[in-house]
């Protein structure tokens, strides 16, 4: 593993640091070898949750890595099995992602941020897409950002490349919470925990409906649900862990979660 990302592991809770001073810039490279964390995130059975945060106090991440691209670096390189940032795309993720966002989250930065499942900010966080300013797409953030927050806002974003602070994305639902700044990895680790000590297979199949049923209507999506054809849906409803919750609860008990 590089100096670029650092990774800290307590029992069950991987936190993933991107350090890349002066603004945690991510590289094609850099890009690559975080794709290979989160895979190996995805596949150990014996990790529940990650949470993911800048290297110092400024940036969260200021996205594409403008120096390599200077360089020759181009838009459309090789980013690695998660896409840019090794967790916008990464395919089959059914564990929860906390984003603790310490500082600017910009362009691919704050792409990456609305990778994650939970968004927690510092008070001095702030958000801002400025690809349209250099005359590129903020891709993911195109896509997702309209779905996260009420869609004027989201254009007003895209098509301006404003900042957005904490407390307005607060606001608009985007932060789940915003702390003070050196609260921030402490309410972090708290939730990742609390997430920790959940029901993994549940998480699993809230993630992939979730995906699934985005664009589907209501009705659509319980047809789906109940079709038989959802691994995800059909391993958590026959498995151990479907036992033992009601058996946990009969006996007054914290429940066991194995996971299968």
């Amino acid at each position: 593993m590089s100096e670029a990302v650092k990774l800290r592991r307590e029992d069950r809770v991987l936190e993933v640091t991107l350090d890349r001073p002066k603004a945690n810039a991510i590289d094609a490279g850099t890009s690559r070898e975080m794709g290979r964390v989160f895979a190996e995130f995805r596949d150990d059975p014996d990790l529940r949750v990650a949470v993911l945060t800048g290297g110092g106090e400024k940036f969260f991440c200021a996205g594409w890595d403008l120096k390599a691209a200077a360089g020759g670096e181009a838009y459309d390189s090789d980013y690695g099995v998660g896409g840019f940032g090794g967790l916008q795309e990464l395919p089959g993720l059914g564990k929860p992602v906390v984003a603790a966002v310490n500082g600017l989250a910009v362009g691919g930065g704050f792409e990456l941020a609305l990778s994650a499942d939970m968004i927690l900010c510092a008070e001095h966080a702030r958000f801002a897409l400025p690809e349209i300013n250099v005359g590129v797409l903020a891709d993911a953030a195109t896509i997702k950002l309209p779905r996260r927050i009420p869609y004027h806002v989201a254009m007003d974003m895209l098509l301006t490349g404003r900042w957005m602070d904490a407390a307005e994305a607060e606001h608009w639902g985007l932060a789940n919470e915003v702390v003070p700044a050196a609260g921030l990895m402490d309410r972090a680790r708290e939730i990742a925990r609390l997430l920790a000590d959940g029901p993994p297979l549940v998480f699993a199949c809230i993630k992939d409906l979730v995906r699934r049923t985005e664009a589907l209507g209501v009705q659509e999506s319980f047809g789906l649900m109940r079709s038989g054809t959802v691994e995800s849906y059909e391993r958590m409803l026959h498995s151990t862990d479907a036992k033992e919750g009601p058996r946990a609860f009969a006996e007054k008990r914290k429940p066991v979660w194995l996971g299968r």
